[in-house]
């Protein structure tokens, strides 16, 4: 029995990042979903860290690519290829023949779309591939007993999408997903930035700005970051100073759609979960939670507590380990 255990592997394939749980082991993995390749021969030359070390530094034949967008998969064949090699790094040498396979994805991706990512897992050589929303198994990761016949509510604001839920008696009773998250983040600093200051910077930078100084609400004690990066008229190198007051102006948009949908989750709501929620508050998990201001933006628009679970950024994956412990809990 205890082989067969061993056997449970939990991934959460994400559009930013890839992080695998081995039963017995714990979280053994956490790579960038990233693919190098020569775009001659399509051959890989490298997944995960060092693959993206090569995003946007790499000279014209080595294209640096993400196979995940959105949550989903954009690219077959890559994200095949990198879900194999990582699987591998997680296991070692000896590897497992045929695990069984937990893996997550957002909530609203369509049946085509599940059918690809199982097709993908099963192709690794898994045993059993079961497909679980990422909303619960965040939940779970972040410690909320969703057995109970309570209402909870979680936001998980991950690379790609925002998924929120409200889950009772080990499932979800109502939820959405929106395909606004940390890279629509990224992407919305970038074209501010050439907006308002006529600079082009790239996707590591704006990363570098919204964890290092990213604000969701204005700050009288503006926090400040000197980033360099190509001016649009010279073409030349030109170094300026963003302040986190630009990225709450940079973000603002987007953040308005995400409490949108909560607010949307929220009204869809049985009155009685509803008061459950009221009690207890919201959870948010993912990187994305970490922006400082999302509490106190959140709590200010949707009237209910609102807190950060313990270790956002791995509350998925976490929650992938707790399941394969209490299979009951899993509908697959």
């Amino acid at each position: 029995m205890e082989v067969e255990n061993l056997r449970d592997i939990g991934i959460d394939l994400g559009t930013t990042n890839v992080l695998i749980y081995v039963k017995g082991k714990g979280v053994v993995l956490n790579e960038p979903s990233v693919v190098s390749i020569d775009s001659n021969t399509k051959k890989v030359l490298a997944v995960g860290k060092e693959a993206k070390e090569m995003l946007g530094r790499t000279p014209g034949k080595v294209k640096a690519v993400r196979p995940m967008k959105d949550g989903v998969i954009a690219d077959f064949e890559m994200t095949e290829e990198m879900l194999n090699a990582f699987i591998k790094k997680a296991l070692g040498r000896k590897g497992l023949s045929h695990p069984r396979i937990l893996i997550c994805c957002p909530s609203n991706i369509t049946g085509v779309e599940k059918n690809a990512i199982r097709e993908i897992a099963e192709r690794t050589g898994a045993k059993r591939v079961i497909l679980e929303e990422e909303p619960k198994v965040a939940a779970v990761g972040a410690g909320v007993d969703i057995a109970k016949p309570s209402g909870s509510m979680v936001i998980d604001i991950g690379g790609g999408t925002t998924d929120i839920a409200v889950l009772s008696l080990g499932g979800i009773v109502t939820s959405d997903s929106i395909k606004v998250a940390g890279n629509a983040f990224d992407d919305d600093i970038i074209n501010f930035i050439k907006e308002k200051y006529k600079v082009v910077i790239g996707e590591s930078t704006a990363e570098e700005i919204k964890t290092s100084i990213g604000s969701v609400v204005k700050e009288k004690q503006k926090k400040e970051l000197e980033v360099t990066g190509r001016g649009i008229s010279s073409g030349l190198p030109e170094t300026i100073v963003i302040t986190s007051n630009d990225v709450e102006e940079a973000l603002r948009e987007d953040v308005k759609k995400i409490i949108l949908v909560a607010k949307s989750v929220l009204e869809k709501t049985p009155p009685e979960l509803s008061a459950d929620i009221a009690e207890k508050g919201i959870v948010l998990t993912g990187g994305g939670a970490l922006i400082r201001g999302l509490v106190s933006k959140f709590k200010e628009e949707l009237k209910v507590p609102v807190f950060i679970s313990d270790n956002p950024l791995t509350n998925v994956v976490e929650g992938t380990g707790i399941l394969l412990d209490h299979l009951y809990l899993i509908e697959d």
